[in-house]
C-alpha cells in the first residue's frame, strides 16, 4: 500500500506493538488499544479520522520509537473495537463525541499516564480539540492535521455539493444511491439509506459514501486506498459512524471548538494543513489559526488531505521530533 512504501525515508520504520488489549468502556462497548515504541518514553496517543476509520500499522511511524510510548486506539464501533458497526445488531446510541472523550481519558488513567501528547488528523483533530479543551491538564502537546470542526458550512461543502465543483465526475457516484426527490438534503437522505436494515440498501450506500471520501483524500488519485476503504464491512461501519456524527453535528455548538481555545492556549501546538485539501478545506485551519495564534501553523502547498502525502507526513514528523526533544 502506498502509505507503507512511499513514506520510507520520511517516517520511521515499521514496528509492531508490544502490548495489545481491549478496554471495557461500558455501554456494551470494548475499545481496542495497543502500545509500541519505548515503554518508558514520552506518551502520545494517535486519534484516527472518520469518525469510523480505525487505526492502521503505519500510524505508528509518525513517532520516534526510541523516544515515544506510542498508543493507538480504535474508537467505538470501528477497527478492532466491538461491536463493529457493520454488524446487524450494532447500535450507535452510545457513540458520541463525548463518549469518545471519556474513553480517551479512561484509557489514559488505565495506562497510568499523567500527561500525553495528543495527535489527531481530520476528525481526529476535532476529537483532539474536544479532549484537550475538556482535559487540558492531561495534554502535554497537540499535533493537529487537516482541521475539521463539524461546522455547518464544513459539512455542506463536502457532503451537500460544494466539492462537486472540483469533482463532478466522482460526485455522480455519490448521488447515485439517493432518489432524485431526496437530493436536497444528502446527509439526511444517506442516514435513511445507511440505517436501512436491508443489506441490499445499506451496503451500496455505504460503499458510495466511502468511495466519494476515499477518492478525494489525496492530491493525486490513489486507487489502492479507495479499494481498501470501500470493502463492504469497513465501508458500512465507516459511513454509518460518520453519518451519525454529522447528522448530530458532532454534538457541538456551532464554532464550539474554535471558541474553546482559551482553555488550551498554554499547550504547545502545531497545525499542519494541506493547501489543496478538498475534504477539510483550509478555511477551518485558518479560522483556528486566527483564534489560536500561539500555535505553529504549517501550510503544505503541494498536498491535499491525507497524512500519507509526503509533505504532510514530513511536517507531522518534524512536529513530533521537536516535541520529543
Amino acid at each position: 500500500m502506498k502509505t507503507q512504501t512511499d513514506l520510507d525515508g520520511i517516517l520511521y520504520a515499521e514496528i509492531s506493538p508490544h502490548r495489545e488489549d481491549e478496554l471495557d468502556v461500558g455501554d456494551g462497548q470494548r475499545v481496542y488499544w495497543e502500545e509500541s515504541g519505548n515503554p518508558d518514553g514520552k506518551p502520545v496517543i494517535f486519534l484516527h479520522g472518520g469518525p469510523g476509520a480505525g487505526t492502521s500499522p503505519w500510524h505508528r511511524r509518525f513517532f520516534d520509537p526510541e523516544r515515544y510510548r506510542i498508543v493507538l486506539m480504535d474508537q467505538r464501533g470501528c477497527g478492532r473495537s466491538t461491536p463493529h458497526m457493520s454488524a446487524p445488531e450494532a447500535d450507535l446510541q452510545h457513540n458520541t463525541t463525548w463518549h469518545l472523550v471519556a474513553d480517551i481519558e479512561r484509557l489514559r488513567r488505565e495506562l497510568g499516564i499523567d500527561t500525553w501528547q495528543v495527535f489527531g488528523g481530520s476528525w481526529g483533530s476535532a476529537l483532539a480539540l474536544a479532549y484537550a479543551e475538556t482535559h487540558p491538564e492531561a495534554v502535554s502537546e497537540l499535533v493537529l492535521r487537516g482541521v475539521f470542526t463539524l461546522r455547518r458550512h464544513e459539512l455542506e461543502w463536502f457532503y451537500e455539493g460544494g466539492a462537486a465543483a472540483v469533482f463532478p465526475d466522482l460526485w455522480e457516484g455519490f448521488l447515485a444511491p439517493v432518489p432524485v426527490a431526496e437530493r436536497s438534503h444528502l446527509i439526511d437522505a444517506y442516514h435513511r439509506l445507511l440505517f436501512d436494515p436491508d443489506p441490499a440498501v445499506h451496503v451500496p450506500a455505504a460503499v458510495a459514501w466511502t468511495t466519494w471520501e476515499a477518492s478525494t483524500l489525496t492530491l493525486r488519485p490513489d486507487p489502492t486506498l479507495v479499494e481498501s476503504m470501500a470493502e463492504d464491512a469497513r465501508a458500512t461501519a465507516f459511513a454509518r459512524i460518520e453519518n451519525h456524527f454529522f447528522v448530530n453535528r458532532g454534538w457541538f455548538e456551532e464554532d464550539q471548538l474554535i471558541r474553546g481555545v482559551d482553555a488550551i492556549r498554554h499547550i504547545p501546538t502545531v497545525i499542519v494543513q494541506g493547501r489543496y485539501d478538498m475534504c477539510t478545506p483550509m478555511m477551518s485551519a485558518w479560522d483556528l489559526h486566527r483564534a489560536f495564534p500561539e500555535a505553529e501553523f504549517v501550510v503544505v502547498d503541494d498536498a491535499g488531505h491525507s497524512a500519507s502525502e509526503p509533505g504532510i507526513a514530513a511536517a507531522l514528523r518534524a512536529a513530533t521530533d521537536r516535541f520529543a526533544a
